[in-house]
């Protein structure tokens, strides 16, 4: 078991200043425009915390419930979160090398890599620490960085070595907070033994293994580090940034070296100053080595290497792997990694603000840190894949905290469906309805007790409190009170499908529906409701009978014409009707507009893989020889590996992306002007090997070389879209365009969201489809009723 020794602390001053350099107060209050980092991370870590009766509490097997989280891009730390999984206060920290011939900056002035620190005999990661190696440039020096949490404390451990190639260096630490999620309210104070920021009742301190030469607090862009740094020397000292707030930096000049330097570094969070300083007082004490071991879970220590152990499938699926399992190893930490440590199951879609660096952080802003049932059910579906048993289970136990009802703050209209987006603590932040966001949970609860996970008289409990409501909502809709929505839902017909973006007759989320339905009638019959159960089925079937007639075109302007619509908003599939303008693109005719939803129908069990509808539609959605604008499948080579590999956008014409002739995105212009493109998804390349599966096995189990052809094309292709990180994007580059400034590789991932939950989840459930030799997240029921 893991310990924490208990400091008793005299003082709980608001900021260490014993030592100061200086006493002046920094000038240039509130600062720069703050923003958020770039958001496609090479790392994500958080340390691994055992549930107590399906909670997180204290003096469990791993004692103290650390709740702090890390991200690590262009080779430095990025934001770290502290609290709830959201709550950001930590932008970056970066190191600045004064050289014989000038300053560099870790980032702009440098080349990275990312490697694990903890890794078995084949490669694979064992834990999420990260060391982290960024190179001058011109060659003038190294830095390396070794980044995870103290599993005990409420704090984060750098260890730091920088080594001079050429001549001496001086390096300097440059911290810039982001206290309480955000940029624009916070005040510092910096000494030699220490820097220290707060915004509320939120802290932090970081110290070291040794004193700064010299250091000082800034605002940004008027008196910080960096912007003294520009004559070459750290002079112009501020003890503290006094009562203003604002932007600040905090900077401390570590020994200039001709060799090399290391440091160790802990950053301790807390909600007084005494707290954040006992945090970061506690992990050095400890000591770099015992710190990583109980992270890692060496030994007796409970950890990482311990939830790993847990995965009852993880052999097999690294062996259906192609690159080892290197990538599901990684994808396994990453999905636990994405879990709030106060709501326990609140499973979020990714640790990064999308397009970070662009994005204004003056307000609080959770970006992707935040609850989406849709990306939550793929999260909990794929660690089910993975044989991990209690993190479903506390997912399915978590969702009633975002359904909407009577309890919901400010809804006065039909309740059973589930927020768009929440917080994790369930506070709503849009408030769309999905209709597929409010099947999914239906799904999972059948899942887990299917696996024999969720005990019968748990289930009905829950169909009762939680999935009666949602059933009865894909029947009946109504009427919805919440915010800004005061529309009257009639399924299947959803006021935003799956991409949040339009309404209309959607097959994606109408496959969901189904199939929610159906098993929705399977657990009202378990729980004695059968009236309920007839009406659950009779209203699938009824909605079944209906995807051809509202979603596929018999005379479409692509292809021979025949196919099904990404969206339909009327009852005539034919009118060639125009689908609302988003995301800085025109409004287009129905029929010009495609994507791959449709094959949900199939993962799902509502249609056969080898359905006319289904068939007819697979040239239109693989022409590569069409106008990029409507164009969905790319076809990408890598260097050194043979072949191409296909990935495919989220459908023509979108526009949620980079703008095509200038390179900017959300955070520049938003809206943005005609041009936006969103680009490639790597979920895509996993939903069609998941197609091909299925199809392959339409007469019987896939025979073995069936299976070795979607391993090589869509299992090596996922690996393939990965990151030196081992981490999966949610777009990559397709080379439509002008490209950023910051520099995309056609093929890898953009500054939009790296990792994205949803993109691990559907490589590991790829994964366990290959290895069963059937789709995952198939519905047996369904497949019974319409897939015959």
């Amino acid at each position: 078991m893991r310990t924490l020794k208990l400091l008793a602390l005299a003082s709980t001053a608001v900021f260490a200043v014993a030592g100061s350099a200086a006493a002046q107060t920094a000038p240039g209050a509130p600062g720069a425009r703050s923003t958020w980092a770039y958001a496609a991370k090479t790392g994500v870590g958080a340390s691994y915390e055992a549930y107590t009766d399906g909670a997180y509490k204290d003096g469990g097997a791993t004692g103290v419930v650390s709740k702090v989280w890390f991200s690590v891009a262009d080779g430095v730390l990025t934001e770290t979160m502290y609290g709830l999984i959201h709550q950001a206060q930590i932008k970056q920290m970066r190191f600045a090398v004064q050289t014989a011939t000038g300053l560099a900056v870790e980032g702009a002035d440098t080349t990275a890599k990312t490697e694990y620190l903890h890794v078995d005999a084949a490669g694979r990661p064992l834990s999420p620490a990260y060391k982290i190696t960024t190179t001058d440039k011109q060659g003038r020096f190294v830095i390396e960085k070794r980044i995870f949490t103290d599993p005990d404390r409420q704090s984060l451990m750098v260890r730091v070595t920088v080594t001079a190639l050429k001549g001496s260096v001086t390096p300097y630490l440059l911290l810039e907070p982001h206290m309480a999620n955000t940029g624009a309210g916070d005040a510092g104070a910096a000494s030699k033994t220490a820097l220290t920021a707060n915004e509320g009742n939120t802290f932090l301190t970081l110290k070291g293994s040794r004193p700064f030469v010299a250091a000082s607090a800034g605002f940004l862009g008027a008196s910080d580090g960096l912007t003294d740094l520009k004559d070459g020397k750290l002079d112009k000292l501020y003890a503290s940034t006094g009562k203003a707030r604002g932007t600040i930096m905090l900077t401390g000049q570590l020994p200039a070296t001709a060799q090399s330097v290391s440091v160790d570094y802990a950053i301790g969070f807390g909600k007084t100053a005494a707290d954040s300083a006992a945090a970061a007082d506690g992990t050095l004490k400890t000591g770099y080595a015992e710190v990583l071991a109980r992270y890692n879970g060496e030994g007796a220590r409970v950890g990482w290497e311990d939830y790993l152990a847990s995965l009852s499938q993880l052999p097999r699926l690294r062996d259906a792997a192609m690159d080892g399992g290197k990538l599901v190893q990684a994808s396994a930490l990453m999905l636990k990694v994405q879990e709030d440590r106060t709501y326990a199951g609140a499973l979020i879609a990714s640790l990064s603000n999308p397009w970070g660096d662009t994005v204004d952080a003056s307000k609080p802003s959770t970006g992707y840190k935040a609850v989406w049932p849709r990306d939550f059910y793929q999260c909990a579906m794929a660690l089910a894949a993975l044989g991990d048993i209690q993190t479903p289970l506390a997912a399915f136990h978590y969702l009633p905290t975002v359904q909407v009802g009577r309890k919901t703050k400010g809804n006065t209209g039909a309740g059973g469906w589930f927020l768009q987006k929440s917080e994790v603590d369930g506070t709503p932040e849009w408030v769309g309805v999905q209709l597929d966001q409010t099947a999914m949970p239906i799904m999972l609860g059948w899942k887990l007790w299917k696996q024999g996970w969720l005990p019968e008289a748990e289930l009905k409990a829950y169909y009762a409190r939680m999935i009666k409501p949602a059933a009865d909502f894909l029947v009946d809709g109504g009427k919805v009170g919440l915010g800004w929505n005061s529309a009257t839902i009639v399924p299947p017909f959803t006021q935003q499908e799956r991409w949040e973006e339009q309404g209309g007759y959607s097959p994606s989320t109408t496959a969901a529906v189904i199939a929610g339905l159906v098993v929705a009638g399977d657990i009202a019959e378990l729980s004695g409701d059968t009236a309920s159960a007839a009406r659950y089925r009779k209203t699938a079937d009824d909605y079944s009978s209906k995807v051809e007639r509202l979603m596929v075109t018999t005379k479409g302007s692509l292809g021979d014409g025949r196919y099904y619509l990404r969206l339909n908003s009327d009852q005539d599939a034919e009118n060639k009707s125009p689908v609302e303008s988003r995301n800085g693109q025109d409004t287009v005719a129905e029929d010009k507009m495609l994507d791959g939803g449709f094959l949900e129908l199939v993962r799902y069990g509502v249609r056969r893989a080898d359905d006319p509808a289904v068939l007819a539609t697979l040239p239109e959605l693989d022409d590569e020889a069409v106008e990029d604008l409507y164009r969905v499948r790319y076809s990408f080579t890598f260097p050194g590996v043979e072949g191409s590999y296909a990935g495919w956008r989220r459908y023509g014409v979108d526009g949620y992306g980079e703008d095509t002739k200038t390179g900017a995105n959300y955070g520049e212009i938003d809206p943005l002007p005609r041009g936006g493109r969103g680009r490639v998804w790597p979920i895509f390349t996993g939903e069609r090997g998941h197609y091909e599966l299925a199809l392959a096995g339409l007469n019987g189990a896939p025979d073995k070389a069936a299976i070795d052809r979607v391993r090589a094309q869509y299992v090596k292709g996922m690996e393939l879209f990965a990151n030196d990180g081992l981490l999966i994007p949610e777009q990559v580059w397709d080379g439509v365009g002008t490209a950023p400034a910051h520099g995309y590789v056609r093929g890898e991932g953009t500054d939009s969201a790296t990792p994205l939950a949803w993109s691990h989840a559907e490589y590991v459930k790829l994964l366990r489809s290959v290895s069963d030799g059937a789709v995952w997240d198939s519905y047996a029921p369904v497949r019974a009723r319409f897939a015959r």
